[in-house]
């Protein structure tokens, strides 16, 4: 049966239908305003209604003052009869899942921009201590202008609890990060690792851990303990610099990854600058040291999925309880949502290169091989003999800022430290977005080591 209202809400047309419930296409009638309205089906005892009720009203509450413009904004909860109700900003675009599906590959630039977007997203809201717990291409939109708002804030997080019945959605299989395999507690480095996940498959025309046939243990392996080939073992023309970001996004223990959303959006935006000439080799992803018997989280009445080392060349050592499985496979069913970013760059054409890898289903089994960069180390290159006609300049920029010398620009402070300039007078600003720029006219003489320090507020 049609649903023609909910709440006071009038329901236009049905846009899709995730795990959780529908999301409608409808008009607040108060102020004429069109929205999305997302369902979240309540079909739960009483005890873990009221529960559930409780935490739907408080995250969603949080999720509603994150105020950002990569952040869809919500403008209303409710309950209806048997469900509840996220009513937000309706936008027209895209998911990212679907660009990755068309198996068109995005330019270098348009990626990196695409993932800062959503790296400044989800730096605003573990500011403000909300964590997403789902990122994944299906809750990444890509708007008309170019622009990118992530979807399904705090609803992740509202939804896995510690009963089972509750806890319906704990992340996405593909896209989930080590300690959320494990059952361990997260934090925002978590949602880095999951955004690094996206930012490989978009690079790659792959995911990173599994396609759609691989088998959950499959995958549940490949996140907690086997190595990952960079990107670039895949489309040889991905630069060394993104191929590091993806490295360190992807470190199987949090604390080698990078330590805030914030961090992975000013390499992306500088990824052209940070000095890697060659890719990253496998063996700079690191290893887990969760390896050995790993318990997964208990299901449904205590079944768990245990993993266990490799026997052999052919066994995985993988035990998976049945039960647990039917139960973790509903996971993958991402909730279908609408949700806009900054100036679209036209999509690439197909890389022929990289065409019999962009459709494919699935990686390979952990036990066969896997294109592996050699395990050797990135060595810098040797600095150059400094010249005595010419004086060095330092950068110290809070939190980060784009360096022009002269009406050049040089690059972006971090991770930009220092620059050779001939003697003379030069002009500085540093600029970033938000704040009126940092303007100084500078005499340099010969051999001099002068440092520059500001902090944008």
């Amino acid at each position: 049966m049609e649903i023609e209202q909910i709440g006071r809400y009038q329901i236009l047309a049905e846009l899709g239908q995730g795990a959780m419930g529908v999301v409608y296409k409808a008009i607040d009638p108060l102020i004429d305003r069109t929205v999305a309205i997302k369902t979240i089906n309540l079909n739960l005892s009483r005890d873990d209604l009221a529960e559930f009720e409780e935490r739907f009203n408080r995250e969603a509450k949080s999720a509603g003052r994150l105020n950002h413009p990569n952040i869809v904004t919500i403008y209303d909860v409710g309950r209806a009869d048997h469900i509840a109700f996220i009513a937000m900003e309706y936008l027209e675009g895209n998911e990212l899942k679907e660009i990755v599906a068309s198996g068109v590959l995005m330019d270098f630039d348009r990626i990196a921009s695409i993932i800062a977007q959503v790296a400044d997203g989800l730096a605003f809201a573990h500011d403000n201590g909300v964590i997403h717990r789902d990122i994944k291409p299906a809750n990444i939109m890509v708007l008309g202008n170019g622009n990118i708002k992530i979807t399904d804030f705090g609803i992740a997080k509202m939804s896995s609890g510690t009963r089972t019945q509750v806890g319906v959605v704990l992340g996405s299989p593909k896209y989930m990060s080590p300690e959320q395999v494990v059952g361990k507690a997260v934090d925002g480095r978590s949602d880095i690792f999951s955004l690094g996940t996206v930012l490989y498959e978009l690079l790659a025309g792959r995911s990173a851990f599994g396609g759609e046939d691989s088998t959950l243990a499959t995958i549940m392996y490949r996140i907690l303990i086997e190595k990952l080939a960079p990107p670039s073992s895949i489309n040889t023309a991905i630069p060394g610099a993104l191929d590091y970001i993806v490295s360190k996004a992807l470190a199987k223990e949090p604390e080698n990854r990078y330590q805030s959303a914030r961090e992975m959006a000013i390499d992306l935006r500088n990824y052209r600058h940070l000095g890697f000439s060659a890719p990253l080799p496998a063996a700079a992803i690191h290893k887990s040291e969760l390896a050995g018997t790993v318990k997964i989280g208990e299901i449904d009445g205590g079944a768990t999925i245990v993993l266990a080392p490799p026997a052999g060349a052919r066994k995985r050592g993988i035990r998976l309880a049945a039960t647990a499985a039917a139960a973790l496979l509903a996971l993958a069913a991402g909730a279908l949502l609408v949700g806009p970013g900054r100036e679209r760059a036209p999509l690439a054409q197909k890389n022929p290169a990289s065409q019999a890898v962009a459709g494919t289903a699935s990686a390979p089994p952990p036990s066969e091989a896997m294109p592996q960069a050699p395990a050797a180390e990135v060595v810098p290159k040797p600095k150059p003999a400094p010249n005595p006609a010419q004086a060095k300049l330092a950068f110290a920029v809070l939190p980060w800022g784009e360096v022009f010398v002269d009406g050049r620009k040089r690059g972006a402070s971090p991770p930009l430290r220092e620059i050779d300039l001939p003697a003379g007078e030069h002009r500085i600003e540093i600029r970033n977005a938000g704040f009126p720029p940092y303007r100084e006219t500078i005499k340099l003489r010969a051999g001099d080591h002068l440092k520059i320090q500001h902090k944008f507020r």
